[in-house]
Order: C-alpha cells, then sequence, then structure tokens
C-alpha cells in the first residue's frame, strides 16, 4: 500500500468518529404536532308516547308526552296530563347510580297553560333491582287562577320484567283530569315491548263494574 495513503487512513478515521458524535449530539427534530382531541357530545335521545283513557261515562281522551334528553339535560312536553285541554312544558336534570341496583331521578319544573294554568315543581324516578323496577313520577301543580285547583298528581308503577319482551305489575294513579270518586285508583297492568316500541294495558280499579282502562303505546328513538 502507498504510504500516502496508509498517512490518510488514521484521518478519515477520525473525521468520521467527529460526524457521528456531532450526528448524535445534534437535537432531535420534534414530533408532527397532533390533532387536537374533540370531546365528544351524547347523543340526543328521544322517546314519545300516547295514552288513551277510556273513562266510564265520560269522554275518552288522548294524552300524548314527547321527551328529549341529551346527558344531563331533559326536556318534556305533555298534554291533557295535568286537566284536559291543558299542555305543560318541563326541564329538569337527569341522575343515575348504583349497577346491580340501578337508581334514577329526574328533579323538574314545569310550567301549565290552557284551560289550567301554573307551576309545577316534579320529578320522575325508578329504582330497579333483578326483574324488579319501581317507577314513579309526581308533581305538585300551583293552579295560578284558583288556589283550590292546586294539586298533587301522581302515577307509580311497580313491575316485574321475566323475559325482555313482557312486563307486568301493579299501577297506581292520581289525578284531576277526569272524574273519579276515588282519591288513589289502584290497579294491574301488562305490557308487551319489541325492539324499541311498547304496548301496555292498565286496568284501573278492577272490582268496579266498569273499570277505567288505560291503552299506552310508546317508543324510543
Amino acid at each position: 500500500m502507498k504510504p500516502v495513503v496508509v498517512a490518510l487512513i488514521p484521518a478519515l478515521l477520525l473525521c468520521r468518529a467527529a460526524a457521528a458524535e456531532a450526528a448524535s449530539e445534534a437535537p432531535a427534530e420534534p414530533d408532527a404536532p397532533t390533532a387536537p382531541r374533540m370531546e365528544t357530545r351524547p347523543p340526543w335521545e328521544f322517546s314519545a308516547s300516547v295514552m288513551t283513557y277510556i273513562v266510564p261515562d265520560e269522554d275518552n281522551y288522548a294524552q300524548p308526552t314527547v321527551t328529549a334528553d341529551r346527558g344531563l339535560l331533559h326536556l318534556e312536553a305533555r298534554y291533557n296530563y295535568e286537566a284536559l285541554e291543558t299542555g305543560s312544558f318541563w326541564a329538569g336534570v337527569n341522575l343515575a347510580a348504583g349497577d346491580r341496583v340501578a337508581f334514577e331521578l329526574t328533579p323538574m319544573l314545569g310550567g301549565i297553560f290552557g284551560d289550567t294554568t301554573g307551576i309545577a315543581p316534579g320529578y320522575e324516578g325508578s329504582i330497579g333491582w333483578w326483574w324488579l323496577e319501581l317507577y314513579s313520577e309526581g308533581e305538585y301543580m300551583a293552579d295560578l287562577g284558583n288556589s283550590d285547583g292546586s294539586f298533587f298528581y301522581n302515577w307509580s308503577e311497580l313491575t316485574l320484567t321475566p323475559v325482555e319482551w313482557l312486563h307486568f305489575g301493579l299501577v297506581t294513579q292520581r289525578t284531576r283530569a277526569y272524574t273519579s270518586d276515588r282519591e288513589v285508583q289502584r290497579g294491574l297492568l301488562v305490557g308487551v315491548s319489541f325492539w324499541r316500541a311498547s304496548l301496555t294495558t292498565y286496568v284501573f280499579n278492577p272490582d268496579d263494574a266498569r273499570p277505567l282502562i288505560v291503552v299506552a303505546l310508546g317508543a324510543e328513538f
């Protein structure tokens, strides 16, 4: 090997080592910026139901209810609930807790207008365990036109759901939407459900010669 080449070998090795060291000490290029995470809001959930009241010795009528929920927010509209030809709008907060024993509670405030006018604090809530569920909704309507018209309305159900599509149980109701000689009306219920729809029949005061019948059709979407 020629002496000039031999003399250059150490110099080349030193240059290569210096370049490698400089490359290792160079600051790393920053990672490409990531897109900011977008917080997803819970979707809207809607339900609608119509309860047809077959009242002895009075005109039959329908009582529709529509609800909209998004996370904690609950909105609801009713008609013929507190009185015939009377509507109400509600806003409330959805609260829930528990797994094996599930609790749900929605405190609400409503405004009533039509043949009856007033304001009402109210609630909807349930407790569920195994096949059993206790559901209750109530409101105290303060009648702005007549203080004697103020009243506490309540609807409560205790149901058993042995299979997903069948439920039955007991029901009570306290209302002034129609004339009744019973302060609290008691009865039986049986219903079926398919996908997001349900059909339930209620028989109030079954010991009467002509009991009150309520047929409810509901759907969620």
